[in-house]
Parts: structure tokens; sequence; C-alpha cells
């Protein structure tokens, strides 16, 4: 079996998730997003993530056009004052729930590859009004901000799109200020996949064949240099509800947050 490129696979998921925000359909449309692609439903992944208090005065439009697997803005507190970056902020609804929180002395940068994204996102910024957000354009991969500038890290269902997730797990550290916080949601496997799907596009767009473990995701963030990650599994899904055969995945697939920091600086006397 021919192995996927990198370039095939960052090139089909920026069509997919253009794609997707352009016809409006989140994650639970036809053609999805963290899903399957199959034509399955993928509220097993995507429902229910955000509770009403989350997003009182946000549009029904934003909060549908979240493409996530878990609520990461649920995962850590945030402080007036602090700086959020939010990697793969999609339609900017993790970005604004963090704005909100940090207030206006803080700030929420989010990272999206998607230019009908970023479109989307600051459409959604100039409609509430919001001043302390500000959307980049760029890879996880690469971070366009400077070193130590960020309180906090955060991330929806997207570093298991990377094609390199080395290199994400030493950006985000290298951003990170000392003493600053990861804290993602995030598809993870509890045991080995199929190669064929493994080597599937439609499947690697859909959030899963691009999966760490829960053992391979620690172990690349202290390669990263953290020192004591932890991954808390949140919900184990149905095979059948992604569209795969359960004699393959049963119990393979789940979502978890993922939780980080980086050392603090130590002052030397």
């Amino acid at each position: 079996m021919e192995k996927l490129t990198n370039e095939e696979i960052r090139e089909k998921v920026r069509q997919r998730y253009a794609s997707a925000i352009t016809a409006k359909t989140g994650c639970g449309g036809g053609s999805g997003c963290c899903g399957s692609g199959a034509g399955k439903a993928t509220s097993a992944i995507t429902g229910n993530l955000y509770t009403a208090d989350d997003v009182t005065g946000l549009s029904p439009e934003l909060v549908e056009a979240s493409f996530g697997c878990g609520n990461p803005t649920a995962l850590t507190p945030l402080y007036a004052g602090e700086v959020v970056l939010d990697l793969g902020s999609g339609a900017g609804l993790d970005v604004i729930l963090s704005a909100r929180r940090v207030g206006p002395g803080g700030k929420a940068y989010g990272l999206d590859m998607t230019d009908e994204m970023l479109a989307t996102a600051n459409a959604n910024k100039a409609k509430l009004g919001v001043t302390n957000v500000e959307f980049l354009k760029g890879t996880i991969e690469t971070i366009p901000l400077p070193d130590e500038s960020v309180d906090v890290v955060i991330s929806n269902c997207v570093i298991n799109l990377s094609v390199d997730k080395d290199a994400v797990f030493r950006e985000i550290h290298r951003v990170l200020k000392p003493g600053g916080r990861m804290a993602v949601s995030d598809i993870v496997t509890l045991k080995p996949l199929p190669e064929w799907l493994r080597q599937n596009l439609a499947v690697w767009t859909g959030c899963i064949a691009g999966a760490l473990s829960v053992d391979e995701f620690k172990n690349k963030l202290r390669s990263a240099g953290f020192a004591d990650p932890s991954v808390e599994m949140t919900r184990v899904y149905d095979p059948v509800d992604l569209g795969f055969d359960p004699a393959e995945t049963k119990d393979a697939i789940g979502s978890a947050f993922i939780r980080a920091q980086k050392a603090k600086q130590v002052l030397q006397s």
C-alpha cells in the first residue's frame, strides 16, 4: 500500500474544512469533518460539548460551526490578563470563549491555515464587537508568534490532523511562557488501527487516521520538554457510529483531555 505524503494530507485537510465552513455544515453535516467521512452522522464526536451557559449570547451558527471533539476552554483556569492561543481555531468559537474569560486586559489568538475559516472567524469577531481577539494565518507546525509569548495553548480536535506532531509540540513549548499551560482536546487511539485505515485520506481528514495513542501523546510531549503530561479519557466511540467495522476497531478510538505545563523559570541565586 502506497503511503500518503505529508503534502497530500495537508491539502486534503485544507480542502475539507474549507468546503465544510463554506457550506455551513459543521461536523454534523453530510460532508462532515471530525468523523469517518463515510456519510455517517458524526454527532458521536461533536455533540454535547458546550453547556448553554458556555455559549450565552453567541449565535447558533457560530456554535454549530464548531468542528471539535471537546471543550478545551473548560480544561484549565483562564485568568484576567492572560494570553491564550487556539491552534486550528476554525470559525473562532473557542477563541471568543477564551477572550471572554481573560477579559479586556488579556488577549486570545486563533491560528488557522484555511482562508475560508479565517474569513468566517473575523466576521464573527466583528459581529460580536470583540476587541481582544486576533486571528492569524499559518500552520500549527510553525506558529507565527514569538518565544514565550503565550500563557495558555488550547486546541480542539486539531493536533490529530497534523503531519508532524513532534514539530507541533516543540512549537507549543516554544511559545509558552515559563509555567505556561497546554490544555487540548483530541482524538486518541486505545489500540492499533488497521493500516488500510491509517492510509485513508478521508479518515485522516476525519480526525481518526492521524490520531496518536495515549502513550505516544505523552512520550512526544515529554520529548518536546514537558515534564508530566496527563491524558484523561472522556469518551470511547462506538465504531458503528463512525462508520467502521466493529471487528477491527471496537474500543479503539476515543477522545481525551490532554494537559501539560512548561517548567517554571528557576531563578539563579
